[in-house]
């Protein structure tokens, strides 16, 4: 798929000249790169990834309003895919040791000679081209625990003999899918289906979704029925935590090393194996749900999620009852949504046309705006009572959105009300 041997980059870098250097003589096409947007702080990267869903974020590890850390960490939530790219000019054992947890691809220290930078980005596109490849063409075995899901999830068990879930129980603590009879893992039943499946693509698509759920829940995944099905293990901690985002990279990582969309429905959490069967049936409701609206990820849920349309003004009212809280995100709004935040970002983008961030971001600027102009608060208090605890990146907001910085804004008030008193 030679098509695909060009990734999308976005740079991030807080020092303008060097962010222009790297930008603007960095030869990227050659280089199997194309640049598609560039950002002198942490907050604005990361409006770049939400709306670009680039393959690659290059970013230096220190920069204004959220480190380099921080935006890793919520891009791995919103593009759990993306490859990330560290450039620091602190020689740091610590920030070495964050970057691995975010599974970083290359961590290069500053000062960089664009001829370094150059070789680095070679060695980096190999290794994506690399990761995709051996998706495409590892081998999954189906050995015991597949054989002892199978009948459980596929089959409903009338009238369970008593004991039965006990005997259950000891077979999968047996073949290993239990780490003993008393492992309180609860069980959740993700199934994942291509726009346009074949016998290739099929096993192609199982063997992704089990390299990928490696990273985050124990699991067995088998192909039944044209689709994938998997049945993942952990403590609900363990699923608030990983799930979405191992349904979404299972959707990201399919178009780019499959070259075809695909829909994840996934089903309620249960903790008996005789429920297997229902949760299957839900998983299989969410994913026909997700196939009808264009792919993407849906999660066992009642009516709620009928539209991207119903989805967004949802979100859009959650703003406007929540945007003065500092810790509203993305992946916050999702989590009161009970959706994953890739999911709302593209419904997000597709009803408004705008990015979570950038609705957000007007929201308190309109609110911001009403207080310099109609009350005395000072303008930290304005800032704190519109999400920000931050008053220079208040200010710096205020001015990208408004076009005048909030004292500017106030004086030119002054000045008019002044002049109408005359």
């Amino acid at each position: 798929m030679p098509e695909r041997s060009i990734y999308t980059v976005v740079v991030a870098d807080d020092e303008q000249e060097l962010l222009d250097s790297v930008c603007e003589m960095i030869p990227w096409e050659a280089l199997g790169f194309h640049l598609v947007g560039r950002a002198g702080n942490g907050l604005d990267a990361l409006e770049l990834v939400e709306r670009l869903e680039p393959d690659l974020l290059l970013t230096d590890i220190r920069m204004p309003f959220i480190s380099g850390i921080e935006l890793a960490r919520q891009v791995r939530e919103i593009r759990p895919s993306m490859h990330i790219a560290f450039l620091s000019g602190y020689d740091d054992f610590e920030y070495a040791k964050q970057a691995i947890q975010y599974n970083i691809i290359s961590y290069m220290l500053k000062p960089l000679t664009m001829d370094g930078l150059a070789a680095e980005l070679k060695n980096i596109h190999a290794k994506i081209d690399n990761q995709y490849a051996d998706l495409r063409r590892r081998a999954v075995e189906r050995g015991d625990q597949a054989a002892f899901l199978i009948p459980l999830v596929l089959e409903h068990t009338e009238n369970p003999a008593p004991g039965l879930e006990e005997f259950l129980r000891e077979n999968a603590a047996a073949c290993g899918l239990l780490r003993g009879e008393d492992d309180p893992a609860g069980m959740v039943v993700l199934a994942a289906e291509l726009a346009d499946p074949d016998a290739a693509a099929g096993a192609s698509l199982a063997r992704l979704v089990e390299q990928l759920a490696n990273k985050y829940l124990r699991h067995a995944v088998f192909w039944a029925g044209g689709r994938a099905v998997a049945v993942l293990l952990g403590n609900p901690s363990d699923f608030e935590e990983y799930l979405h985002i191992l349904a979404d990279e299972i959707c990201q990582v399919s178009q780019r090393a499959l070259d075809q969309q695909c829909s994840v429905g996934v089903g309620h959490m249960t903790f008996q194996f005789l429920e297997l069967n229902a949760a299957y049936r839900q998983a299989l409701d969410s994913l026909h749900r997700a196939v009808e609206s264009g792919g993407g990820v849906r999660l066992s849920e009642g009516p709620r999620r009928e539209s991207a349309a119903t989805l967004c003004q949802r979100a859009l009212e959650l703003i406007e009852q929540h945007y003065m809280d500092e810790d509203l995100s993305l992946v916050s709004l999702s989590a009161m949504l009970d959706v994953s935040p890739n999911h709302l970002s593209a419904c997000m983008k597709k009803d408004t046309g705008e990015t979570f961030i950038n609705i957000l971001i007007r929201r308190r600027m309109t609110a911001a705006q009403e207080l310099l102009e109609n009350t005395p608060l000072k303008i930290q208090e304005v800032a704190r009572r519109c999400g920000y605890s931050d008053q220079h990146y208040f200010s710096y907001c205020f001015k990208k959105y408004s076009g005048v910085s909030p004292g500017a804004l106030r004086r030119r008030r002054a000045e008019q009300e002044a002049e109408a008193n005359l």
